[in-house]
């Protein structure tokens, strides 16, 4: 680094990506971050499945039928795109790439299949594995979500079980205990303050 060097450093906008299993809060944390009116750009995610009662049209989901998001899969315009508990979810491309441009960092909420697909895709994202603060928490808040059958949420906790095991493959792991939303929020905040500090800057392409 020669002596001018730091005074023209520029920081890189990132691509975070929020993950971990079904139940841990990745909605609530997300939507927590917009409450305090951080400074990112917030990826709305497609998928086909109906909204929940609290859940709003371009602002949670872009909801669309299957027989759309397939047209999307086959259009190409999707950066990743999973079936998950026999669903559609993806992230449509162009809001990505016109954020990252404009200098914002991205945020997307992701499934744990992908955030791996993300990270093939652009293996400098920073990947951050949202966890509850034990299995028998996740199961609680699972049934008082009230989307899934007994059943439903068993099948859910064994997946949770196998994508616990992939944690290795995370950045940084943040655990949002119950009641404890803001502290979680507050501990991606120094995540993302601390990759703006790095020396060497990650670049992200799409």
């Amino acid at each position: 680094m020669d002596k001018h060097s730091l005074y023209d450093f520029e920081t890189q906008p990132l691509l975070i990506v929020v993950s971990g299993p079904s139940g841990v809060g990745k909605d609530s944390l997300v939507q927590r971050l917009q409450e305090r009116n951080c400074p990112f750009y917030f990826v709305v995610t497609a998928t086909d499945r109906p909204p929940r009662p609290d859940e709003v049209e371009g602002e949670d989901y872009f909801f669309v039928s299957t027989e759309e998001f397939e047209r999307m899969i086959e259009e190409d315009a999707l950066i990743e795109y999973a079936v998950v508990y026999e669903q559609y979810k993806g992230v449509p491309k162009e809001q990505v790439r016109e954020a990252m441009a404009s200098g914002q960092d991205v945020i997307m909420r992701l499934d744990v299949q992908g955030a791996a697909t993300i990270r093939e895709i652009a293996p400098e994202a920073v990947l951050i594995f949202l966890t509850a603060s034990s299995e028998a928490e996740l199961k609680e808040r699972l049934r008082a979500r009230g989307d899934d059958s007994p059943e439903q949420v068993e099948r859910r906790i064994a997946t949770a079980r196998e994508e616990m095991k992939r944690l290795p493959e995370f950045d940084y792991v943040v655990m949002n205990r119950k009641g404890e939303l803001d502290h979680a929020a507050d501990q991606v905040l120094a995540i993302i303050r601390a990759e703006h500090c790095r020396v060497n800057q990650r670049e992200v392409t799409l």
